[in-house]
């Protein structure tokens, strides 16, 4: 897929002309990385913004008794690394890869070039941090008052937006995240998940074939569930 497919991707990037987008993807840098690699760790210096074009991450802090704590997973098209191009801080959280990724990068001079000479991406760039404070309010509400099989059925519809496909009411999640990840976002233990999850597939709320997984009616799965 050519580097300007995956910018229309891009929520920040929508709207601009074929031509703004060759101008912008011939700035970015291509970068690989393995499954499991840390592509940016909390408190580093940010030079960059990351543009995912294959692959999946996961956004991650350390509590302070050493417990991995998700905060969100993204997938093709997502960004992340903004925050300190913005303020001008260290890195808030650590990026690590769930698969092996593929990600252009877009150092500081460019990403404010962009911002002034694109107004539209700076529109653009708002309402998703907007969009990402909203996702974290419900995620913070989510964990102070959920019972764990609540929490973990709400981690499914997070992972399934974050990450997932729909196609007739069915939304397809391909290499779902393993049980311990889905225990670290939900606040529960690897245990809980795996019966929960069990429990979902036999009430027919949810589909496994490998690592992949569907949830079979989504609406009715948020009415019911959450």
């Amino acid at each position: 897929m050519e580097k300007t497919d995956i910018l229309k991707m891009v929520p920040i990037f929508s709207g601009l002309s074929d031509k703004s987008l060759m101008d912008i993807a011939n700035v970015m840098v291509t970068r690989y990385y393995k499954k499991g690699q840390y592509i940016l760790s909390e408190n580093d210096e940010g030079q960059s913004t990351y543009f995912i074009t294959d692959g999946n991450i996961k956004v991650t802090r350390t509590s302070d008794d050493g417990r991995e704590v998700i905060l969100a997973m993204q997938g093709v098209g997502d960004f992340f690394g903004e925050m300190a191009m913005l303020d001008g801080e260290p890195r808030s959280a650590n990026i690590v890869a769930i698969t092996t990724c593929t990600v252009l990068t877009l150092n500081g001079a460019d990403f404010y070039g962009i911002l002034t000479s694109h107004p539209k991406v700076a529109i653009n760039l708002l309402k998703e941090l907007a969009v990402r404070i909203r996702k974290s309010d419900q995620q913070i509400e989510g964990l102070s008052l959920s019972d764990a099989e609540k929490r973990i059925a709400m981690t499914i519809i997070r992972i399934s937006e974050e990450l997932g496909t729909i196609h007739h009411g069915e939304v397809s999640v391909k290499k779902m995240p393993v049980q311990q990840d889905i225990a670290n976002m939900a606040g529960t233990s690897r245990e809980t998940v795996s019966r929960t999850i069990n429990i979902l597939e036999e009430e027919g709320f949810i589909k496994r074939d490998g690592k992949d997984l569907s949830v079979v009616d989504y609406d009715r799965f948020k009415r019911e569930l959450t």
